[in-house]
């Protein structure tokens, strides 16, 4: 076989890799469409349950002090008394039981939960053999420019709610907000951000691009399970607030906010992701400079992308800190910890789209 006929055929392969990834992208979003539903099915099961319209009652009966117990030793009788009973507490916050989960203890609605999950297992094999599939297709790592970048981020974020779900975390209620942002995340994929297979620019001819990018990507679907917790604590904090001073919230809020976690619980979950992963978003912007030092001979020049790392950094820096301080913790904290991701959207989106510099590799 000649030269230019193993280059003709190795292209052609290529160009059946690039299709066979748009196929598998296209195909997890139909599966991901019918986890979407089945997630929605869930949660109007659970809005009939008894269970969820009552999960609210439970705090009075489960803050109740116990009777006394007693105990005989040594011939003598001793009387203890019991402890309160706390469900769920934080420092200065309220005493309330995390709800019953979008079933709302309804066996119909968590059969259709647990249909959503196997289909979320499902949509997500077959993204990641798109991916897989994309990155075989250009013989590189999938993540060259926004489109890649995308569909891969959303992979790693279906993912890490998966290792939770596997970890027996009770987070099936992120379910539906992470699947519907998935399929906004690919539908802006494969009509706005689309690019076909190509090679990478000379700079990102490195082996920190699989260290620097896959950092970065990881850290982002962390940031964003963060962030869907986050907004979660402050409706459930207010929806707490209401009731604590006697208010009566709507029905749809009733029915939708009392099946999730506490807000305290929400409030923790969302701290300890951020904080766990901050470290390595510590390490991705450490990284990235020593790639710039070896591309362009320079480790840090203020180039758009890299300033918006470090504001990044330290906006979630100011959250962790906030966590620890007198005055700043609960909402204050929350605030802060959206505009920190709100910095990590802009460094990917805004830059890479309406701001010109080194790092412009939006293929837009």
């Amino acid at each position: 076989m000649t030269l230019a006929a193993a280059t003709q055929l190795a292209a052609a392969t290529n160009e059946d890799l690039a299709h066979l990834s748009n196929t598998l992208i296209y195909s997890s979003m139909a599966v991901y469409t019918l986890a979407f539903f089945a997630y929605i099915t869930e949660w109007i099961f659970g809005s009939r349950s008894k269970i969820g319209r009552t999960a609210a009652a439970l705090t009075t009966e489960a803050t109740k002090k116990s009777p006394a117990v007693t105990v005989t030793q040594a011939g003598s009788t001793a009387v203890l008394e019991r402890p309160e009973v706390v469900v769920r507490a934080a420092a200065g916050a309220r005493d309330v039981p995390d709800g019953p989960g979008a079933h709302g203890g309804d066996a119909q609605g968590d059969l259709y939960g647990r249909i959503a999950v196997s289909l979320t297992v499902l949509a997500f094999l077959v993204q990641l053999g798109g991916v897989v599939a994309r990155a075989a297709s250009v013989e590189r790592a999938p993540w060259g420019n926004m489109y890649e970048f995308n569909i891969t981020f959303s992979t790693v974020a279906v993912a890490v709610y998966l290792t939770l779900l596997a970890l027996k975390k009770n987070v099936r209620w992120l379910g539906l907000f992470l699947i519907t942002t998935v399929l906004l995340d690919l539908g802006i994929a494969v009509t706005v951000l689309y690019t076909a297979s190509d090679q990478l620019v000379p700079a990102l001819h490195s082996y920190w691009l699989y260290i620097h990018v896959s950092t970065a990507i990881l850290c982002g679907a962390v940031f964003y399970v963060g962030a869907v917790s986050t907004i979660l604590y402050l409706f459930k904090d207010s929806y707490e607030n209401k009731l604590a001073k006697g208010g009566t919230p709507g029905t749809f809020a009733t029915s939708f906010l009392e099946r999730l976690p506490a807000s305290a619980t929400l409030d923790k979950f969302s701290y300890r992701v951020n904080a766990a992963v901050f470290p390595l978003w510590t390490f991705t912007i450490i990284a990235g400079a020593i790639w710039a030092g070896d591309a362009w001979g320079r480790y840090w020049g203020w180039d758009p992308k890299e300033t918006w790392a470090f504001i990044t950094w330290v906006a979630y820096a100011c959250y962790l800190h906030a966590r620890a301080t007198a005055g700043w913790k609960g909402r204050k904290a929350a605030y802060l910890a959206l505009i920190a991701f709100g910095c990590w959207l802009f460094n990917y989106y805004g830059v890479n789209i309406f701001v010109g510099g080194m790092h412009s590799y939006a293929g837009v």
